[in-house]
């Protein structure tokens, strides 16, 4: 399968052809989900309320995933830097590594997740309707934890080698599944969200099988399991690996942390309602941010490769391209969301009364979406270039430290009720975003420079040494 080269070519060329499966990618694994609570709001007479209860779910689901990201977005930077060097053996240890951390961690997380889950439910918002429909899901989900975590984890790691064909086609394989699924067991075998479960957890395990054998298979470097006892002898790669994905597992915990909390105090002041309310802006979100997270996790590798190869001016060129594809992006679908929210939210319920409470509810949630691109790039600038406190402290600033007090103060200090709620994003957005790409302008552009004028005074050195080179 065709291979990209991060270091040769056009800097927009390159992230485009990287984006564009990333892209597909994206929207395929959305629809795991997505499709989901699209069949499970069509369920005769429970519609509503199943979709409510599941909404219940994705906070677990985002912690799950945040585990994931924990090890594999972890080690991808890593290789790619590693990769960029030319040290074939470090980038090598760096893939086994985040492979050992993503099958002990699933198998752990099954375990103790299975063991919590009812009072987890309750603890995040479930009510005595909504936890007939939330615990059967949750349960099933939870058995293909290993399958999840190894398909979402190692993913990067085809991509950070430039096979982002065969990245895509990871996801394509288990969200082609899910859709024919779904569907089947939800309505023909009448499984309800049980089936929806099930067939999500069935096409992850094709997704795994998939990407795991893509890897093994590469010459360039072959992923294999390590032993407990060779896993040892990589504890200060699993230290590095940890520190750097704790950005993106932070970034993901807090957003299941604010699901939490929207759901806890949308059930008081508007009732089940107002959870399958946030599900679908959830859900909307999920869907118009998915070609910022392609563009960003397609500049991502581009960014560590040329960076662990001392090719600043290459590095700063993607920085610009992906800012500009991503303000373009974000502008227009701004713009469209706040002109035409219906025609977004048709796509997840038919219901009239949902319709009506969801419209202003997202008009107030994406007021200052276009502030999301700040963010994205910045986290994406720090994440590949291994700044890891920076990167940890920006994914806790906007979520944990703006958009969790906000949550309970507007509803409840400032009376504002259920549009507190909502209006505590965009707050973060304006916030969060700025200064998480003002900060990295700042710390990232003076050391590319500062490579660039070692990488001058290096060459004018071996000129001098070796003239008949001039």
């Amino acid at each position: 399968m065709r291979q990209l080269d991060f270091a040769k070519g056009r800097i927009t060329g390159i992230i485009l052809q990287a984006a564009l499966p990333m892209l597909v990618a994206q929207f395929l694994n959305l629809l795991y989900n997505i499709v989901d609570r699209i069949y499970i709001a069509r369920i005769p007479e429970i519609g509503t309320t199943a979709l409510g209860g599941v909404g219940l779910c994705f906070p677990v689901i985002v912690i799950l995933t945040a585990f994931a990201n924990l090890f594999g977005s972890g080690g991808a930077p890593l290789f790619a830097i590693a990769r960029g060097k030319g040290d074939r053996k470090e980038a090598e240890d760096v893939m086994n590594t985040s492979f050992f951390l993503l099958v002990t961690g699933g198998i752990l997380l099954t375990v103790f997740g299975l063991l919590i889950a009812r009072p987890l439910l309750f603890a995040f918002g479930a009510s005595k309707d909504s936890i007939v429909y939330a615990l059967p899901y949750l349960r099933i989900y939870l058995v293909g934890t290993v399958f999840s975590m190894t398909a979402t984890g190692l993913n990067p790691f085809l991509n950070a080698q430039g096979y982002v064909q065969a990245g895509m086609l990871t996801v394509m394989i288990g969200a082609v599944v899910n859709i024919v699924l779904d569907p089947v067991f939800i309505f023909v075998f009448h499984f309800g969200v049980s089936g929806a479960a099930l067939a999500t957890i069935l096409s992850q395990t094709l997704s795994a099988w998939f990407v795991v054998r893509s890897l093994h298979s590469k010459r360039e470097m072959r992923l294999r399991l390590f032993s407990f006892r060779e896993a040892r002898a990589h504890v200060s790669t699993m230290r590095e690996i940890t520190g750097l994905g704790l950005a993106a597992f932070t970034m993901q915990l807090t957003n299941s942390l604010v699901s939490i909390c929207c759901n806890n105090v949308l059930s008081r002041t508007g009732g089940d309602l107002y959870v399958s309310v946030m599900t679908i802006v959830s859900s909307v979100r999920q869907m118009v941010e998915t070609p910022m997270y392609a563009l960003t996790d397609g500049s991502s590798p581009v960014i560590s490769f040329n960076y662990g190869a001392r090719r600043p001016e290459r590095v700063k060129q993607a920085l610009l391209c992906m800012f500009v594809l991503c303000m373009g992006y974000g502008l227009i679908m701004w713009l469209f969301i706040l002109h035409a929210p219906g025609l977004l939210l048709s796509l997840f319920t038919s219901d009239p009364d949902l319709t009506k409470d969801a419209i202003p509810a997202m008009e107030l949630y994406f007021a200052a979406f276009v502030f999301m691109v700040f963010q994205y790039t910045g986290q994406t600038m720090l994440k590949s270039l291994n700044k890891k406190k920076l990167a940890i402290f920006f994914s806790l600033l906007r979520k944990a430290f703006i958009v969790v007090p906000l949550t309970f103060l507007l509803p409840y200090a400032f009376g504002m009720g259920t549009d507190g709620v909502f209006l505590a994003e965009p707050v973060s957005n304006v916030i969060g975003g700025s200064a998480c790409f003002i900060t990295m302008l700042a710390t990232i552009l003076p050391e590319l420079n500062r490579m660039a004028k070692e990488n001058a005074a290096r060459k004018e050195e071996t000129s001098y040494e070796n003239p008949s080179r001039i």
